[in-house]
């Protein structure tokens, strides 16, 4: 089972810092992440704007543009079957929600001061002692989780013991 972490941040690019450092954990397998997207609450107007890592848009392109070739050198029109392909699996990719809710992301968000951010990540494992010292170095404050009150606690205790001094 999956736990979801919502860590606000003061600023966007911390935000962007943490998820960088969580993926570069994951290429190390210390964590391993179903989902990772920094939500911004942008300073001039107060609009959310979600960050996502994977972009399902390009991957959906991507694969259409490769099946529509495919059929289309049946038809001999590998070119047009293609370009459909392409446009189809753009629009199917866009629609696709997978990990973390946006709309869920987006209510959260609304929470957040304007100019400050947040990390979601939806983490199937970790290895605690490894993650916890290398996010708690940014500091921010746990503002969501999917984990009980006992954990939850337990959590910001070690997070607080791994923070350097002045953070």
């Amino acid at each position: 089972m999956s736990n979801l972490f919502a860590i606000a941040y003061p600023d966007v690019a911390t935000a962007q810092k943490v998820r960088d450092e969580l993926i570069g954990l994951q290429k190390q397998r210390l964590i391993e992440l179903e989902d990772i997207v920094v939500v911004e609450r942008r300073a001039e107007d107060g609009r959310i704007k979600l960050h996502q890592a994977v972009s399902t848009t390009g991957a959906g392109a991507a694969s259409g543009a490769l099946w529509g070739g495919v059929i289309g050198l049946l038809f001999f029109m590998p070119f047009l079957g293609a370009a459909i392909g392409g446009a189809t699996g753009a629009a199917v990719g866009a629609a696709t929600d997978v990990g973390v809710d946006d709309a869920f992301m987006r209510r959260v968000g609304q929470q957040l001061e304007p100019g400050r951010a947040a990390v979601f990540a939806l983490v199937r494992r970790a290895t605690e002692d490894k993650v916890v010292p290398v996010v708690a170095r940014f500091g921010g404050e746990l503002i969501q989780t999917s984990l009980s009150h006992e954990e939850e606690e337990h959590l910001k205790e070690i997070a607080r013991a791994a923070q350097p001094a002045g953070v």
